[in-house]
């Protein structure tokens, strides 16, 4: 099959092997495959991943042991949970975090950059017909966003900052709006934050905002971006850490305990949520589509998507 590899250097392959269902999972032939900020760093070297990257996807099932899962279109969650009796995560239904687990795209199982994949049946969500696939793509950005709801309580009368004006930033803006919040995206780009506030959301350069927020969201992919959120958190408010990138930063914590803040680290989410809001219109993530290439063109794409004026870029696979 065709697929995009990652062994130091991202390649372009025709000849990469199709993956094999192990019981219990299904095959996914990929319709279209989103590209995130994650998978421009593991292709800087993040994690040491070696195989076939990419993790936000919808495809349809074509082959599985599920007869309700045949020729479904599907997207998938990507932690791959070990599911054995002696887990103590995966007992506590805290599978995302169970250590044995495979994460698609990023550790230990090829990803979505490629004509076909493997999941668990039970990672997999049939795709309502009222959400087309260019909005069901976006499900696993929109799953990352939501997972702050269950990580902690966000009041409409709380001041929201979120930084970052990328891909995964405007998402979490769109989310936290289409639950009644009503939170201020920073950005360093006047034409990526114009794109935000046709969407309804609140924007400013974030030179121009001001310390004082009850929570401040990261989501700016740079490894200085906790500082910044530090500065403007006000004291006993909390960040929302949302970036993974592959440098390290220099942390100074003294002002954590100084002024009490709380830090709440944030990674995956649920799906359901996501696809709730999808399916009930609260949410229409395609305005941020930049570009949609072919999976041939695979490089080119990745590219395009670290252009820091892109929002989303796919690959169609189909």
């Amino acid at each position: 099959m065709r697929a995009l590899f990652l062994d130091r250097e991202l390649t372009f392959r025709r000849d990469y092997p199709d993956p094999k269902a192990r019981p219990g999972e299904s095959i996914v032939r990929v319709e279209l495959a989103g590209i995130c900020g994650n998978d421009l760093e593991l292709a800087r070297g993040y994690m040491s991943y070696r195989g076939v990257p990419g993790h936000e996807f919808v495809g349809r099932v074509v082959e599985s042991a599920r007869r309700e899962l045949a020729g479904r279109r599907v997207v998938g969650e990507i932690n791959a949970a070990c599911g054995a009796a002696s887990c103590e995560w995966c007992r506590r239904g805290l599978g995302r975090h169970c250590p044995a687990r495979t994460v698609l795209g990023i550790v230990g199982r090829d990803g979505a950059f490629a004509d076909y994949l493997a999941l668990p049946d039970d990672n997999l969500l049939a795709v309502p017909d009222s959400i087309d696939d260019r909005a069901a793509v976006c499900c696993e950005p929109l799953a990352a966003a939501y997972e702050i709801f269950e990580q902690t309580q966000l009041e409409p009368s709380e001041s929201i900052a979120i930084l970052g004006d990328g891909r995964l930033g405007a998402m979490i803006a769109m989310a936290l709006r289409a639950e009644g919040l009503t939170p201020v995206v920073g950005g360093r780009h006047r034409e990526k934050l114009d794109r935000i506030a046709a969407l309804g959301v609140k924007v400013s350069l974030e030179s121009e905002l001001k310390p004082g927020f009850d929570v401040v969201i990261d989501a700016s992919g740079r490894a200085a971006g906790f500082a910044r959120s530090l500065e403007l958190a006000r004291p006993r408010g909390r960040l929302i850490l949302k970036s993974t990138a592959a440098t390290a930063a220099a942390l100074n914590l003294a002002p954590l305990v100084i002024n009490e803040i709380t830090v709440i680290g944030s990674r995956c989410g649920r799906f359901q949520p996501a696809l709730d809001a999808l399916a009930a219109g609260r949410i229409d993530p395609t305005p941020l589509i930049s570009a949609v290439y072919p999976l041939d063109d695979g490089i080119a794409a990745l590219r395009a998507a670290g252009d820091g004026l892109n929002f989303k870029v796919l690959l169609r696979a189909a």
